[in-house]
């Protein structure tokens, strides 16, 4: 089996094989450039982004600077999905990302890991990797760090600083070191936005 099939199906690799440093080196050129794009090139990143990822949706927006071990290579963007600045991608496997998803700054998603058996992680490190998928409409907060094999349910949130060791369900507000989630998203939602301030739903039309 080839190393580049192993990127994908979770067996351990070493990651000194030739030809996989040579494609990330390639990548990573691409990389550069979109994060060297001054403001006012919204079209130059644009056309980047749609060589650089797996997919990217309408209306999706990565601000400069993110980095990427595989450039975004295996990363996938539904429409409408806004991501600020300095992400950090362990992407050497696949991470989808749905519709309308927002990240805040500072956020990590990790696919790669390292056995905890001293012995395989020396001079010939082994690795393996393992997908993650956030749902449609979520909202991770600044400084969230997601690891290997996270799945996050639609419409969940994902608190400021939060590192997620499990899968989180959907429709949930989720804080904290390890993650867990703090309650469902509920009625009172419907009428306060921020402590103790209500939605004024005369000048505000849901989405739908």
């Amino acid at each position: 089996m080839d190393t580049h099939s192993q990127l994908h199906d979770g067996s351990l690799y070493q990651t000194t094989d030739e030809k996989l440093i040579e494609a990330q080196k390639q990548r990573m050129e691409l990389l550069f450039d979109c994060n060297q794009t001054r403001p006012h090139e919204v079209e130059k990143r644009e056309m980047l982004l749609h060589e650089m990822l797996a997919e990217i949706g309408e209306n999706s927006v990565i601000e400069p600077p993110f980095f990427a071990n595989w450039g975004g290579c295996f990363l996938h963007l539904g429409h409408h999905v806004y991501i600020n600045h300095n992400l950090s991608l362990v992407d050497d496997t696949h991470i989808h990302i749905g519709d309308c998803t927002m990240l805040g700054p500072n956020v990590i998603i990790c696919t790669a890991g390292h056995p905890v058996l001293p012995e395989l992680r020396c001079s010939s490190p082994y690795q393996f990797n393992a997908p993650v998928h956030i749902g449609i409409n979520c909202w991770i907060g600044a400084g969230a760090c997601i690891l290997p094999g996270i799945t996050i349910g639609d419409h969940s949130v994902i608190g400021a600083g939060s590192v997620v060791t499990g899968d989180i369900p959907s429709r949930v507000v989720a804080v904290g070191n390890p993650c867990r989630v703090l309650r469902p998203i509920s009625a009172r939602d419907e009428e306060f936005y921020f402590r103790n301030k209500k939605i004024n739903w005369k000048k505000i039309a849901p989405s739908q």
